[in-house]
């Protein structure tokens, strides 16, 4: 998608920096990352809440809530989840741009979405939380029933199954959650976000 050669970039008046003083916080953008029930969006709602009661200002952009939105008409083809993304990352910059700390659950299983990702955000404010947890374990906690549609053939392209996972290589907070409790794992993640 190429912009067009007659729109020119408005500037604003009021920048970043200014919003952010307002506000009290930095703009950043939480990028949870992980298999479908690996625990991204509990795990994104916990800190989220965590960081609300602390008096932060937030904003949670969930996968499945933005496909019935924004990226409602988009599918799950390596080309729909590349544009499912990357409209995410656009979103994400814009809420950090006005100060808020933003978190987004989504699979985003391809390294080369998740940097470009990276990217439009800012690296300097990009986080990027590999969510990890093993195959097996996250099927036993398959409430929606999607990998045992997967494995019938139900569900193409579908992530850990029939689609590939790219794990992050040096994510910035890596959490597995077969290993440590809801409470330690969103721990780590406040932890670090406020060191």
């Amino acid at each position: 998608m190429k912009s067009s050669e007659h729109i020119v970039r408005q500037a604003y008046q009021i920048q970043v920096a200014d919003r952010e003083k307002s506000m009290g916080q930095t703009g950043r953008v939480l990028w949870f990352t992980g298999l479908s029930g690996s625990g991204k969006s509990t795990l994104a709602n916990e800190v989220e809440t965590l960081l609300h009661a602390q008096g932060r200002h937030t904003f949670l952009l969930d996968g499945d809530n933005l496909r019935h939105g924004l990226n409602g008409d988009l599918g799950f083809t390596e080309a729909d989840r590349t544009e499912n993304i990357r409209r995410v990352a656009q979103v994400a910059k814009l809420m950090a741009d006005a100060g808020l700390v933003v978190l987004t659950a989504f699979v985003s299983p391809f390294a080369a979405d998740r940097e470009k990702a990276r990217q439009i955000v800012g690296p300097h404010r990009f986080v990027e939380i590999y969510v990890d947890c093993p195959l097996d374990v996250c099927e036993s906690r398959d409430v929606k029933g999607l990998y045992a549609k997967a494995r019938q053939g139900l569900i193409p392209d579908f992530t850990g199954i029939s689609s590939p996972f790219e794990a992050p290589e040096s994510p910035e907070v890596h959490i597995h959650t077969d290993r440590h409790d809801l409470a330690q794992c969103r721990q780590t993640i406040v932890d670090f976000i406020l060191s």
